[in-house]
């Protein structure tokens, strides 16, 4: 007999993949958050200072993330935006150079042939090393992999990688970006594409999965964080939310879908990552020019990649802990002259506001991917879900959704007796 009923901590997209996972196969889900409100990191909000609705930080997922688009179809959310085909505009902010890196749909990589689509200053021979991070092998440094020097290095794969990884570059998991890379680069350009949430991440992922968990009878409490846990055996016998340990039924399942530092406060000896890196985000309320393009990479500045919106113009930076410290007006000054440098704005800082995430992801090293755990644990009702479990990916939205249909796809498969 199966699991009747689960109790998830947690209503990040980890928690909230695995609730739809769950609800979906017609089990009963109890969905609990410790924050006023769902989404974990991809949480949008009404900011006072800018009086604009802005997402915690920009994410970025690309067309080929299935399992972004299994639980975006199953809860009905809307289109998301972005172009057309593989575009990625860059821009040298030192040299005022520009040039966009433009992958052909199909799988055969002939957009490396082509001088006008590929990296300036590059050769077809030299994204011949990028073989050596995907086709595998024993986990190194991704510099252990490949040459992480030159043109096609340094106007595309780094900032890329940077922006997969949160973590630099060429210390960053060879076995993580490889299999990143077989998802997305090596099945052409249409798995390339960037998709990109509109009108916010709220309304993208969140606000549609809510409602549909809601539609199936799903029991979701915000503003409710669990202390402890109760361990009889081989399962967890009880809950505490605060007020007192609560018992889990013989049939009922507990599912973690919490960081990972807290998930480790309540359970003991369960490895995980120990090392974590920034990602500060920079949100100004300015209408972007005509024609500016919705995504751009910048080379030579503070701010990295400039996203526009329709009421907004927002940076984000990776890796970001040489920045979390710094001066909040300092930094939305140093982002607001790279925005209007690479969109030709002549107008004073507008309102502005700053985000700062001092632990967003784990850091994507060889070491620390070794520390991420399995979903099963030894208690055969309790299951971990979050992008810091071992998905083979790193700490994504599509490494957390896919967390997520692990632990629900372990719950729906054991046996209760």
């Amino acid at each position: 007999m199966s699991f009747g009923h689960v109790t998830i901590a947690g209503a990040g997209m980890a928690g909230l993949s695995a609730a739809v996972a769950l609800a979906k196969a017609g089990v009963a889900v109890s969905l609990g958050d410790s924050a006023a409100q769902a989404g974990g990191r991809c949480r949008s909000y009404h900011d006072p200072q800018l009086g604009l609705t802005i997402d915690n930080g920009n994410h970025l997922v690309l067309s080929g993330n299935a399992a972004v688009e299994r639980f975006r179809a199953t809860v009905g959310a809307p289109a998301m935006t972005g172009p057309d085909h593989a575009d990625f505009a860059f821009a040298d902010l030192a040299s005022g150079e520009r040039w966009t890196v433009a992958i052909n749909d199909g799988r055969l990589p002939w957009w490396t042939a082509s001088a006008k689509r590929r990296v300036p200053g590059t050769r077809l021979t030299d994204y011949l090393g990028l073989a050596r991070l995907i086709t595998g092998g024993p986990d190194r440094t991704v510099a252990d992999r490949i040459d992480a020097r030159g043109p096609l290095w340094e106007r595309f794969l780094d900032p890329i990688l940077l922006a997969v990884l949160n973590t630099p570059s060429a210390t960053g998991s060879a076995r993580l970006t490889g299999n990143v890379l077989r998802e997305t680069v090596a099945r052409g350009g249409t798995a390339m594409r960037p998709r990109i949430a509109h009108p916010s991440l709220a309304a993208a992922f969140v606000e549609p999965a809510l409602g549909w968990l809601i539609e199936r009878g799903t029991r979701v409490a915000t503003g409710r964080r669990l202390r402890a846990l109760a361990f009889d055996g081989d399962r967890i016998a009880g809950l505490d939310w605060g007020n007192g340990v609560e018992p889990v039924a013989a049939d009922e399942a507990v599912m973690l879908a919490l960081p990972a530092w807290a998930a480790t406060s309540l359970v003991p000896g369960l490895t995980a990552p120990t090392e974590h890196r920034a990602i500060v985000n920079g949100h100004f309320a300015f209408t972007p020019p005509p024609g500016t393009p919705a995504m751009i990479g910048l080379l030579g500045g503070t701010a990295e990649w400039v996203f526009a919106f329709p009421d907004r113009l927002s940076v984000t930076v990776s890796a970001a802990d040489h920045l979390v410290d710094r001066d909040r007006k300092d930094l939305a000054r140093a982002f607001w002259t790279d925005i209007a440098a690479v969109h030709g704005i002549d107008a004073p800082m507008p309102r502005w506001q700053i985000v700062k995430e001092k632990r967003a992801t784990f850091a994507a090293t060889p070491a620390q991917d070794a520390l991420r755990p399995p979903a099963h644990t030894r208690w055969r009702n309790l299951f971990l879900a979050g992008d810091w479990t071992q998905t083979g990916l790193p700490a994504t939205i599509e490494g957390a959704i896919r967390s997520g249909e692990t632990a629900a796809g372990l719950a729906l498969a054991a046996d209760t007796r």
